[in-house]
């Protein structure tokens, strides 16, 4: 048996997509999976995480922080990671995948200027700092952001 092989018992698992309250026939009549009486097999029953007045648990916990919706996910490489292409290569976010210098993407591709270049390098990212971008032109390569 291995990890890939994993799976519940037979019959353990239960799909939610039968019809309740159809008759003791279809073995979820009379009260439907509700029990017998009590507030929760009423309609109107309170919401998830209600606890009967007492301030609930996520609202006595103190919350921490602030989590940005708007923020981006930039990528970041330095310029000697570009050594690995040829002289006169055009290098975009795509290459950079190809050749595995990056795993994904993420909502952009920066370059930092930590490291030193000896090739001429036409380079199509989303951003460059100062000091990349002056390493990239020095060689007599392009620096353009996209």
């Amino acid at each position: 048996m291995e990890l890939s092989n994993l799976r519940p018992a037979e019959g353990s698992k239960h799909s939610d997509n039968f019809r309740r309250g159809r008759g003791h026939g279809s073995g979820n009549g009379k009260t439907a999976g509700k029990g017998h009486k009590g507030q929760k097999a009423r309609s109107g029953a309170p919401r998830i995480g209600f606890e009967g007045g007492q301030m609930p648990l996520y609202r006595r916990i103190p919350k921490r922080g602030f989590k940005n919706i708007n923020t981006l996910d930039i990528v970041t490489i330095n310029v000697d990671k570009l050594e690995v292409f040829d002289n006169g290569t055009a290098v975009t976010v795509d290459t950079l995948l190809e050749k595995g210098i990056i795993k994904n993407a993420r909502d952009g591709v920066k370059i930092l200027g930590n490291g030193e270049l000896t090739k001429k390098l036409d380079v199509k990212v989303n951003g460059f700092s100062a000091s990349a971008k002056e390493k990239i032109e020095k060689n007599g390569g392009t620096a353009e952001v996209v």
